[in-house]
């Protein structure tokens, strides 16, 4: 494991004091790697450094309100990562913060040495992170951005596949940008669980004036993982279809086995029908190893192509 000198360590602890509370001895000893010991010595020579480190017995350690670090100063790596982060931004967010991400980046090229300027644009040359843009849901994201951060409660009409669009009454909790698409985590109150839900099949979005306070239980990350998802689909895919599978990864797919005759793929999902048109898309290609239910829909889609 590689081991910080104390100069970084001691750079690294003012950042972590930084955030909001109070942070135990222990736990910024668990973080860095270090013994409780070694962070009372970091804390007190800070102190002897002229920084205003707060110290309450039984709570930890707090930076005093109003102190700020000195002039950052990025390596050309570490500049290079904000720019791919500003592509990043600039491409998957609304108008906004697109804008924001720009201005932030001419910031840190204007606050970077002459030198160190030109070595990020050299770098930034051969590296480039391209997000698809999502102009159609640019106005439902900007809404829903301000719903989670006000902790407001929201109404939409849900329109899944192949069913009669729904009412939902949720407390929106998390955006997350997962394959190319802008998911909502949320707590729905009248199920009792968290749900996921693709900002392109919502409608109908209403902002309520009622708020919520969110558990700290209430997991926000929307994936398979985060809910209820107990039915498992096993997929066969032959040789030739390898790299397009891992190319097109289903939502769902919880893990991937590289065999001598093909590829397997297995997912956890709710219903059916949420596996229904990825495993679709794949038409004669894809065998289904279980369940068997879905082995004989794919069938009888297979049967009434024939017919029309």
């Amino acid at each position: 494991m590689w081991a910080m000198n104390r100069t970084d360590r001691l750079f690294a602890l003012l950042l972590e004091l930084r955030g909001e509370g109070w942070t135990p001895a222990e736990t910024l000893a668990r973080t860095f790697g270090i013994s409780v010991r070694t962070v009372y010595r970091d804390m007190a020579a800070l102190n002897e450094a002229g920084v205003p480190v707060l110290s309450v017995p039984g709570r930890g350690y707090s930076m005093m309100p109003g102190y700020f670090l000195p002039p950052l100063h990025f390596t050309s790596e570490e500049a290079v990562m904000l720019a791919l982060g500003a592509d990043a931004v600039h491409g998957a967010f609304d108008t906004e913060y697109a804008r924001a991400a720009q201005s932030a980046l001419k910031k840190l090229r204007a606050a970077l040495p002459d030198e160190r300027r030109t070595g990020v644009a050299q770098l930034q040359e051969h590296l480039r992170i391209v997000a698809p843009g999502d102009v159609e849901n640019a106005d439902i994201l900007r809404v829903l951005r301000g719903a989670v951060l006000g902790g407001r409660i929201i109404r939409f009409q849900y329109h899944k596949p192949s069913q009669e669009p729904e009412e939902r009454e949720v407390y929106p909790l998390r955006l997350v940008y997962l394959h190319g698409a802008w998911l909502l985590g949320s707590f729905d109150p009248a199920r009792g669980e968290r749900r996921s839900f693709r900002l392109s099949r919502m409608e109908a979005l209403q902002v309520q004036s009622e708020t919520f306070v969110a558990a700290p239980d209430w997991r926000a990350d929307p994936g398979p993982q985060r809910e209820r998802m107990n039915l498992t689909v096993r997929l066969h895919f032959p040789n030739h279809l390898k790299r397009t599978v891992r190319e097109r990864p289903s939502f769902f797919q919880t893990a991937v086995e590289d065999l001598e005759g093909g590829l397997e793929v297995t997912l956890q999902v709710r219903d059916l029908q949420s596996a229904w048109p990825w495993v679709l898309s794949w038409g004669a290609d894809v065998q289904v190893l279980e369940p068997p239910e879905l082995r004989e829909r794919l069938r009888e889609e297979a049967r009434r192509m024939l017919l029309t």
